[in-house]
């Protein structure tokens, strides 16, 4: 389990263009079901977990919206809402995380087809050595067969 941990973060790490390119192919397939995997069923589980808030609500306010007696707003509020920015973040890891398990099961795939197609050493050796011997077995014959027509 350390490996594949180990892996996965080298995966997320390595950023390569091949590996970009299967990512956004594969992450946009998968982006649907993903959002909605974190969005409706993670982040509630988590805001559960830290006191029944919601989580992608977080925001800090740097301004608060000025409203008139009317009840209209005069001035917006400026926050940063750092709950969206977590649930982006867990919804990437999750992407991430898929994406490397396809491609972890596509090369593991890959790699025992390969290994299916070798032809063992030993499998050659036994070949070239029939090979050799026929040889010498056709020779044999050749040569008995002079023999005999040259005592004729």
């Amino acid at each position: 389990m350390k490996k594949f941990i180990e892996e996965f973060r080298a995966f997320i790490a390595k950023g390569n263009a091949i590996d970009m390119a299967v990512a956004i192919v594969v992450g946009g397939a998968f982006s649907k079901i993903v959002s909605s995997l974190v969005e409706d069923i993670i982040m509630p589980l988590i805001g559960l977990i830290v006191g029944g808030t919601n989580i992608s609500s977080l925001k800090w306010v740097i301004r608060e919206a000025v409203i008139n007696e009317a009840g209209e707003v005069i001035k917006a509020e400026t926050a940063l809402t750092y709950g969206v920015f977590i649930q982006a973040v867990i919804d990437f890891l999750l992407i991430s995380f898929c994406i490397f398990v396809f491609l972890k099961i596509m090369l593991l795939a890959k790699e025992r087809f390969l290994k299916a197609k070798e032809v063992p050493k030993e499998t050659t050796d036994e070949v070239e050595n029939a090979s050799e011997s026929t040889d010498d077995l056709l020779r044999d014959i050749r040569d008995i067969l002079k023999d005999s027509r040259s005592a004729d």
